[in-house]
Formats: structure tokens, C-alpha cells, sequence
């Protein structure tokens, strides 16, 4: 019995792992408004050591469609941009001396919808995931039945294991949406 319960919690861990990739993944995509976040994949170069940009300078969003880049060192300014210029972020940064900012530019339609599109690549690879996590787990239960777990105790676990599959979907379907209307929203 306590094989069950160890399947089930280890699927539903999987599962949430997949959702909280997914939280992240969509966190990093721009969507017209400033967010620190879409910063998080950039490295640079500090002292011979490849660090996250925030590890290196102070990271602010003074308004909607700024952000700011404050370096702690002043001889990191060229580092910084040219890591921001080589990153996919897509956007060109200003150095004024005493701080980088980055203009986020307003949306076109036509980039609106390809963020659309990768939103739901990410969702689709999430949900994969949770299905793999879901298939795993049956397979476990049904290996189970051979070392003397009744089958009505591997079926009732199978319908957990469903239940617990649907409510991880709808999860990530209503993050998808959420990010999708964020997109949109002009």
C-alpha cells in the first residue's frame, strides 16, 4: 500500500516540476512590459567566471517599458552590453555612464503572435511532461500487481493518478491563457 501512495506522490512531484518549468519558461518571455525576468538567461563574464547578470548589477524596472541595468563595477559596462546584444532578448541597450537601460519597444501584432506560438510550444512540452509522468506511473502500478498489490487497489490508483493528471493539464492551460492575455493585451 505504501508503494501506492509513494507512486502517486512521486508522479504528482513530477508533474509539478513540469509546471513549475513551464512558470519559468513563460516568465522569460517578453510580453511589452518590462520584467527583470526576461534578463535571467544572460551570463557575463566577471573576472574570468560566468555569472547571471544579477550577480553582477543592480536590475530595476522604473517603469512599464523600461529597464534599468546598474553595474557594481564600472568596468563591467562593456561586458554587460555586449552579453545583452548577443542574448536573443532582442533589444538594443543604452549606456548613458552611469546606467544601461533598455527600452522595451511596444509589440507589433505579428510578434505578438509568434509569442503566442512559442507560449504553446513551451505549454505542449510541459504537458508532455505530465502525460510521461502519468504513463510512468500506470506502468509502475501495473509492475505492482505482480508483486501482491490487489488489482482494485492498482485501479483506484490509476484513477488518482488521472485525476491528478487533469488537474496538472487545466493548471497549465490556465497558465498558458494567462500569458497568452498578458501577450495580447495592447
Amino acid at each position: 500500500m505504501e508503494d501506492v501512495k509513494e507512486l502517486l506522490n512521486a508522479a504528482e512531484e513530477d508533474m509539478e516540476m513540469a509546471a513549475m518549468h513551464l512558470e519559468e519558461s513563460l516568465s522569460r518571455i517578453r510580453a511589452g512590459k518590462a520584467n527583470v525576468h526576461i534578463l535571467d538567461g544572460i551570463r557575463v563574464d566577471s573576472y574570468g567566471t560566468m555569472v547571471p547578470l544579477s550577480g553582477v548589477a543592480t536590475v530595476m524596472v522604473p517603469d512599464p517599458r523600461s529597464i534599468t541595468i546598474k553595474p557594481w563595477d564600472k568596468s563591467m559596462f562593456k561586458v554587460i552590453e555586449k552579453a545583452i546584444i548577443d542574448s536573443p532578448v532582442g533589444i538594443m541597450p543604452e549606456n548613458n555612464g552611469e546606467v544601461i537601460r533598455l527600452g522595451i519597444p511596444a509589440l507589433t501584432e505579428e510578434r505578438r503572435k509568434e509569442l503566442t506560438k512559442q507560449c504553446s510550444k513551451e505549454t505542449e512540452t510541459a504537458k508532455i511532461s505530465v502525460r510521461n509522468a502519468r504513463r510512468e506511473c500506470i506502468e509502475k502500478l501495473k509492475k505492482s500487481v505482480k508483486n501482491g498489490v490487489p488489482e482494485d487497489v492498482e485501479k483506484d490508483a490509476e484513477e488518482s493518478v488521472q485525476k491528478i493528471h487533469d488537474k496538472y493539464i487545466k493548471k497549465l492551460d490556465a497558465m498558458l491563457e494567462a500569458k497568452n492575455k498578458e501577450i495580447m493585451t495592447v
